[in-house]
């Protein structure tokens, strides 16, 4: 069923880059919930692969030494969603990769394939960037760490060197704390879909609730790679929250997404769609916040 040339099995990190280097041509595997599937339909036939699932290093979440989740690559989306910690500081990521696939796809799927994919259309994606995650890559000089804005470089390419392999992500404790954040995901089905757009709203108010101290907005399948709207974080950060600014957040995203014609919706389609959600996700966060949108 499937047409491999080798199978390498890595039983630590250290193993996995040292596998990397010996076999440049190799493709790593993780979940194989991606991989296997395009080997069984002939596009990766007589690749060698490296896998590092059995790494359990790479897996869990837990808060380092500056109290940035970390959340191993490894780590896969049902345990992300059902974590304490991602409940207590990062919900909307639970809930945002609890939208990928069925049940069995988040048992075995793995946020590094996920990333590490490099398509717009994942559902971790806009979520990471919204919290600005930061990417840790392990090779033969040591930990890199990327932010996960430059980590994406075009459409199915990432910025992984042929030595390294994806450790972990990390997200900044200025990121997620005192934050409360929303995902909205478009399709034409509830499950087992392939986001047409996706929406994730993070904010952080003021102790009074009466001002948004902190606003970040980005968005999957809005360009070839995941992306932040800075004209409307613009527009919301310092401001009080009211219908009206949402109506005027939500504009604004149109100065910043480039959505593409495609056979699942058309860019008009896209940007519509793209108002609405932003609308919606600015006031499902304010109010997870504990604010109102006067």
């Amino acid at each position: 069923m499937y047409d491999m040339k080798a199978l390498y099995e890595a039983q630590s990190v250290e193993d996995a880059v040292a596998l990397r280097i010996e076999h440049p041509e190799a493709q790593i595997i993780a979940g194989g919930s991606d991989v296997l599937v395009q080997m069984r339909e002939g596009k990766r036939a007589g690749k060698e692969l490296i896998s590092i699932y059995m790494i359990d290093a790479m897996r869990g979440v837990s808060l380092d030494a500056a109290e940035n989740l970390r959340i191993g690559s490894l780590t896969s989306f049902s345990h992300i969603t059902r974590d304490p910690l991602i409940q207590k500081y990062c919900n909307v990521l639970g809930e945002a990769v609890d939208q990928v696939g069925s049940p069995q796809i988040r048992n075995i799927g793995t946020i590094g394939g996920n990333t590490c994919n490099g398509v717009t259309s994942a559902d971790s994606a806009s979520t990471l960037h919204a919290y600005e995650a930061i990417v840790e890559l392990t090779g033969k000089d040591g930990v890199r760490k990327v932010p996960i804005k430059d980590f994406y470089i075009k459409a199915g390419t990432v910025d992984i060197k042929p030595d390294e392999i994806q450790t972990a992500i990390l997200i900044p404790k200025a990121s997620y704390e005192n934050t409360f954040g929303h995902y909205i995901k478009y399709g034409m089905r509830n499950a087992m879909e392939i986001a047409t757009l996706g929406c994730s709203v993070n904010v952080r108010l003021s102790s009074n609730k009466k001002t948004i101290e902190r606003c970040r907005i980005a968005y999957g399948v809005a360009g070839p790679v995941p992306m932040r709207c800075p004209s409307a974080e613009a527009v919301a950060n310092g401001a009080a929250p009211s219908k009206a600014l949402a109506e005027q957040f939500a504009r604004a995203v149109i100065d910043d997404i480039n959505p593409r014609d495609s056979w699942r919706a058309s860019k008009a389609f896209r940007q519509h769609i793209a108002v609405e959600m932003a609308k919606r996700a600015l006031t499902r966060a304010v109010e997870l916040a504990g604010g109102e949108m006067a």
